[in-house]
């Protein structure tokens, strides 16, 4: 206990699903999701496979608290090797489909093979099938959910889903579920479409055991009692994470127009306020909030968009309420396009819920082909006649509308920045690391941010190091490699337990996180335990990276975040220094110059 024990593993070339023992050896040095499912791809898949080719494997995984009563216990992850980079891939999503996979009695589902034609799996507790897929082929997510839940006469079927981009290999395609949740980044919906599977659609009632019932429910209890009673949550269940926008274009850190600058001025039609504020014609933005399961805090978004808007004034389809923006949304889509407009913004990340697509990668690739027509690398020939110019709504929009499709230059975005940078001849203008664009944050204000995006294992990602306290405080480069390096280490073991990072920012200590982890799973985890199991997960993330070809020469930024100053906000004048941090990173970290763990590290860690 926590785990159930089971894995169910589907081949799809030879239409098989069987279920296996979880290996608990893996398990107690892995704990689950993130750990688990890295440790099983590790094991079983090549490094050097190119990611949309068969031999590559797609992993659901689920950590030990998931389905439990655990505040925030809804995550699962999505583990592959990424076609959007080439390295490891780990997109974590939350909703209720996480769970679900839980009580229906399996920790991890591992997905090999290719079907010879679209099908989706189908599991109910112990039954579990491979079936046709070919009348959801070719159809939204928004269609295909409904549509299996309605196929299977059971309205609490939770599925994940594919849209058209993954069906076509957008590089940066996702995962959906419960219609606007998503496991997002890296592009694991592409790998999904390779394997032409549709969805997955799951009922589960088996329910979850711990190992100490009254402990765990104490805990439990306690931290649900304690995370209401947080101010913060108040305003992250009021605001969202879009309230993020105000903090950073304050301190000068919004990336703007494809990290040209840092402040943007159209910061207040795009923020929390203008979700909240009826606009001339009296429509508001925000009509509610979402949770996802056993959530305390309830950030997701609930929007609408004004049918009067251009981008759905003929669409009825959109009179809807969906999930709305969060703050990285409303950064891409705004911010780092120059577009001030957040109905044009909520139309483009509605289209990237209905159609399977990470909206940071989107808008970063979408700013970096702005810029490209800025310069003049491309023009309204290769565009399709649309003016790709910052601050152009309605060439956002339609080139949203486009890659969706996978049609014309859509299917140009679709590459992600990188590789459409390079084919029009100016690989500097991407915002990445290792092929994955920024998130909401600049590099040079934020430096330890900077560092994170560089050393991330999956590619720029907000998501890998909390560095906000430290870079809020100070620019100061000396204190980031240890803050980066500990606060990795502690989110990857975190992201294997089946709860949502949320909670730590909301006052979850990692003390309490531990006593969670000790009352649910056999044996006995305490901080220590922990944080070394982060740092275990941390070092075979880089191994496969290593062994699919990547080198210290990817841990780097772009030239801008290198050679140009930021030209505005607290930091103005400062360049990213992440040639002094990064030596001293790979110190605190056991490598050597090369980046490389050394054989003392791996004994220490049992890798070797």
């Amino acid at each position: 206990m926590s785990w159930h024990g089971r894995i169910l593993r589907a081949n799809l070339t030879h239409g098989t699903m069987v279920a296996e023992p979880l290996n608990m050896e893996w398990a107690r040095d892995y704990l689950g999701q993130r750990g688990l499912g890295t440790k099983y791809l590790h094991e079983e898949v090549d490094p050097a496979v190119d990611a949309l080719a068969s031999e590559n494997k797609l992993i659901f995984a689920t950590g030990p608290l998931t389905g439990t009563a655990a505040s925030t216990g809804g995550r699962y992850s999505v583990i592959t090797k990424g076609p959007l980079t080439g390295a490891i891939a780990c997109s974590n999503s939350g909703g209720k489909f996480g769970a679900e996979l839980r009580l229906a009695g399996y920790d991890m589902l591992i997905i090999e093979g290719r079907a010879p034609r679209p099908v989706y799996l189908y599991i109910r507790n112990d039954e579990a099938q491979i079936l046709p897929a070919d009348e959801f082929w070719g159809q939204t997510v928004w269609v295909t959910e409904p549509g299996l839940q309605q196929r299977h006469q059971d309205p609490r079927i939770k599925v994940a889903s594919i849209g058209r981009a993954g069906e076509y290999g957008n590089r940066f395609a996702c995962v959906v579920n419960d219609l606007h949740r998503a496991a997002g980044r890296s592009g694991v919906g592409a790998v999904m479409g390779s394997k032409q599977l549709k969805a997955i659609a799951v009922r589960g009632t088996r329910g979850c055991n711990v190992k100490d019932p009254e402990r765990f429910s104490e805990v439990a209890a306690r931290t649900h009692r304690e995370m209401r009673a947080n101010p913060d949550r108040a305003g992250m269940t009021r605001y969202g994470t879009i309230m993020m926008v105000d903090v950073t274009q304050n301190f000068g850190t919004l990336p703007t127009r494809n990290n040209r600058d840092v402040q943007f001025e159209g910061a207040d039609r795009i923020n929390a306020q203008a979700m909240h504020t009826p606009n001339a014609g009296g429509h508001t933005n925000l009509i509610g909030h979402g949770a996802c399961f056993a959530c305390t805090i309830a950030c997701g978004r609930l929007c609408h968009i004004d049918p009067n808007h251009f981008s759905v004034r003929s669409k009825p389809q959109y009179h809807i309420a969906s999930g709305g923006l969060e703050y990285e949304t409303a950064y891409a889509l705004g911010a780092a396009v120059g577009v001030g407009d957040i109905d044009a913004a909520t139309y483009c990340g509605f289209l990237c819920n209905e159609d399977g697509m990470d909206p940071i990668s989107l808008g970063g690739t979408i700013a970096a082909a702005m810029e490209l027509f800025g310069i003049g690398a491309i023009s309204t020939r290769e565009t399709g006649g649309i003016e790709l110019r910052f601050g152009n709504a309605e060439a956002l929009v339609g080139v949203t509308e486009l890659t969706a499709r996978g049609e014309g230059f859509g299917r140009d975005i679709g590459l992600g920045s990188l590789r459409l940078c390079r084919k029009y001849g100016h690989p500097e203008l991407s915002m990445s690391v290792k092929g994955q664009e920024f998130a909401a944050y600049d590099g040079r204000t934020m430096q330890g941010m900077g560092l994170g995006y560089a050393t991330s294992n999956r590619g720029a990602c907000h998501l890998r190091a909390s560095t906000y306290t430290s870079d809020f405080e100070s620019t100061d480069w000396r204190v980031k490699p240890g803050v980066c390096k500990d606060t990795q280490d502690d989110i990857a073991a975190v992201d294997s337990s089946g709860l949502c990072l949320f909670t730590g920012e909301l006052g979850l200590s990692f003390e309490r996180f531990a006593e969670h982890v000790d009352a649910a799973c056999d044996g006995e985890w305490d901080v220590a335990r922990l944080r070394a199991t982060g740092e275990r997960i941390w070092n075979l993330e880089r191994q496969f990276n290593l062994r699919a070809g990547f080198t210290a020469a990817d841990d780097t930024l772009p030239g801008r975040m290198l050679s140009e100053p930021a030209p505005s906000g607290t930091a103005k004048g400062l360049v990213s220094r992440l040639d002094l941090m990064l030596p001293e990173y790979y110190r605190l970290r056991g490598w050597d110059s090369n980046g490389v763990p050394t054989a003392e590290t791996l004994q220490r860690l049992g890798l070797r």
